[in-house]
């Protein structure tokens, strides 16, 4: 989906989000975006090696179980 915006689209989105908040609160919005995606990464990364962990941790009872 954001594939397809472009540079004309991307512009068109930031003006409209400029006369929307105001040129003061524009950066606490990005700033308050950015701690958000943030988290989400970290909190995406840390299920991802749970779930490693996990198999791993499989993977070894099997083979202690051989």
């Amino acid at each position: 989906m954001l594939q397809n915006i472009g540079i004309p689209g991307l512009i068109l989105v930031l003006v409209i989000a400029l006369i929307i908040f105001g040129p003061s609160k524009l950066p606490e919005i990005g700033r308050a975006f950015g701690s958000t995606l943030k988290e989400f990464k970290k909190s995406t990364r840390e299920l991802v090696s749970d779930d490693a962990d996990e198999e791993t941790i499989a993977k070894k009872e099997k083979k202690s179980l051989t």
